[in-house]
């Protein structure tokens, strides 16, 4: 159950950091597929991690960025001074999703324990009008409620509108796969992972993964001519959980912690779910910077959320184009992202994308990187389902400063 997947996590963060759970001032977890018997799951989740039952904890939902919404509360409590020690959660889990009747029965059902207090012919009467149809099992839809598209449709056509080949797609993601084997075989991710059953690999990277292989695919969405979008260039669905700990400088110094890094800018932006459904980077990426006062030139590194291969090079195309900055931004381009330092432990096309896990496991990883590179600034963006956009620019902390 996703419940014992974000405990499991909770608990690696609780063993890393060696923290005393009683110091812990709230658990936040985001999560996007509910189950109803632990609708709230941090609750269930934190008092299963062994934290105690006296500390509050309440779930976000927020599509595919709800743990970087869970982040983004806690530091507003932090800030505002209502709290010091606070654990962020997310979780998914694809392997075991809610499924339920179609309402016709489900109707009927909760009328059923009185029905039956009229024997056969109660039943009978019950059951009066249901359809053949209506019997089929009715599984959590990933399509968007306003506009009744699946994002993978969306992604398409935004893909088109960019001019993003499909020989592009195949190479980014081609490269994720390789960037994420790398990773993994030379230990990167044994910080960051919990290990399960001894080990901390991924289940979904495919090492070998070849150009010639992956174009062989066919379009997945759209699949008719011109489709370009495939299961190879678009990210898995996957289970997964993920924790971060946000706390005060101050606080972490008092507790002997050592930090990672600072988040300076944190934003969630909106824009139109049926022609720009995921650009919620670009827009995100440019309120962040402008908030910092900085360029694309002073970030050191990026980790933008792979949805699919054609939403990231679309919000890259989006980011670096005078027409695009012309119609939205008053002619200031957002500025061009260096491929070179984007994502080079792999994203969510080789990771996968539980949606709820994935805003923590971007931040982990970009502050793991700074430590690892000696980069000052890295910019992170994610986009979600809704026409909804996240970023935040998070800063290197120097651990050997006095």
């Amino acid at each position: 159950m996703a419940v014992d997947l974000q405990r499991l996590a909770l608990k690696g963060l609780l063993t890393k950091t060696a923290i005393d759970p009683a110091s812990i001032d709230a658990v936040i977890c985001g999560t996007v597929i509910m189950e109803t018997r632990t609708s709230n799951i941090a609750r269930e989740a934190a008092m299963g991690a062994g934290i105690p039952v006296g500390v509050p904890a309440w779930t976000v939902t927020q599509a595919c960025v709800s743990s970087n919404l869970a982040i983004s509360n806690a530091a507003d409590m932090i800030l505002a001074g209502r709290a010091d020690v606070i654990v962020c959660g997310g979780v998914e889990t694809f392997s075991d999703v809610p499924i339920k009747y179609k309402r016709p029965v489900r109707k009927r059902m909760i009328g059923a324990a009185k029905a039956m207090k009229g024997g056969p012919m109660g039943i009978v009467k019950l059951l009066k009008g249901l359809k053949m149809a209506d019997l089929a099992p009715e599984q959590p839809a990933i399509a968007n409620f306003t506009t009744g598209e699946v994002m993978g449709v969306s992604s398409d056509r935004l893909s088109a509108k960019f001019g993003i080949s499909r020989e592009d797609q195949d190479r980014l993601a081609v490269r994720s796969h390789t960037n994420a084997a790398k990773a993994h075989a030379e230990g990167f991710y044994r910080g960051e992972v919990v290990p399960f059953n001894g080990s901390t690999e991924e289940n979904g990277i495919k090492g070998g993964s070849t150009y010639e292989k992956v174009a062989t695919l066919k379009p997945a969405f759209v699949k008719h001519v011109g489709g370009t979008h495939t299961a190879a260039n678009s990210s898995f669905l996957t289970d997964g959980a993920s924790a971060t700990l946000v706390m005060s400088e101050k606080k972490a110094l008092e507790m002997g912690l050592k930090p990672l890094s600072y988040l300076r800018s944190l934003n969630f932006v909106a824009c139109d779910p049926f022609e720009e459904l995921l650009l919620g980077p670009t827009y995100g990426s440019k309120k962040c910077l402008d908030q910092m006062g900085m360029t694309m030139k002073d970030i050191g590194l990026f980790e933008i959320h792979e949805a699919f291969a054609g939403q990231v090079l679309s919000n890259l195309t989006a980011m670096n184009s005078q027409k695009f900055a012309d119609e939205n931004f008053g002619g200031n381009v957002v500025g061009e992202i260096d491929m070179d330092r984007m994502n080079t432990k792999g994203g969510s096309l080789s990771l996968g994308h539980p949606f709820g896990a994935t805003g923590n496991r971007i931040v982990t990883t970009a502050s793991r990187r700074l430590q690892e590179t000696g980069e000052r600034f890295a910019l992170l963006a994610a986009c979600a389902d809704g026409g909804i956009g996240h970023a935040a620019i998070i800063e290197r902390y120097d651990n050997d400063k006095n």
